[in-house]
């Protein structure tokens, strides 16, 4: 009889042990991994990640077409793609290399940012900057649309070229041509200074 209830104390404290790691311990540790990888790479849409539902990726490299015909690579140190939006990859440090055709590479980075696989679309936010080697823009969101001969600059935007720079709420600006539409986001006019 002592035997038995021995035998059965252990299985019960085994029982216990399994039930608390199983549902209590290793659920914190995940928990504790899933906020580390929310701070560091959440969009500003609010996504709601939920465990065993992501891949994590280190030093990603893709390799994509703007505006149909022009090369460009996208890098990022760290990613994610969420099971349910596979086309999707959620980057820090993204990194975009553009190749135009008169030779010159443009190149922007931004803090965060996502890369649509499927299309090439990519949306970069927080602390952008983007270059050709004469202008450089600052702004907190930037979309480079593969479809589009132009990227969609907005808020905070600083143009800087070396005759001159402006402020803007958005511009739609063309590398190749180096033209550039600037609005403002209430209907307001704008006014601009164009000093050569």
């Amino acid at each position: 009889m002592k035997k038995q209830r021995k035998t059965q104390l252990i299985l019960v404290s085994i029982g216990l042990f399994l039930f608390v790691l199983t549902y209590l311990y290793y659920p914190a540790i995940n928990k504790n991994k899933l906020s580390k990888l929310k701070k560091n790479m959440e969009s500003s849409q609010e996504i709601e990640i939920k465990e065993e539902e992501y891949t994590t990726f280190k030093d990603l490299e893709y390799e994509g077409l703007y505006d149909l015909n022009k090369p460009f690579k996208v890098r990022s140190k760290d990613a994610y793609i969420l099971y349910e939006k596979p086309d999707i990859v959620f980057m820090t440090n993204m990194k975009v290399v553009l190749y135009l055709s008169d030779n010159r590479v443009v190149e922007i980075t931004s803090s965060k940012g996502r890369y649509n696989k499927s299309n090439y679309d990519c949306f970069f936010e927080q602390d952008v900057v983007a270059t050709d080697g004469e202008i450089i823009i600052t702004a907190e969101n930037l979309d480079l649309l593969a479809t589009e001969n132009y990227v969609k600059i907005y808020n905070n935007v600083n143009f800087n070229h070396n005759s001159g720079s402006l402020r803007a709420d958005k511009i739609d600006y063309d590398f190749e041509t180096k033209f550039f539409k600037v609005s403002m986001f209430d209907d307001e006019r704008i006014k601009m200074k164009v000093v050569r």
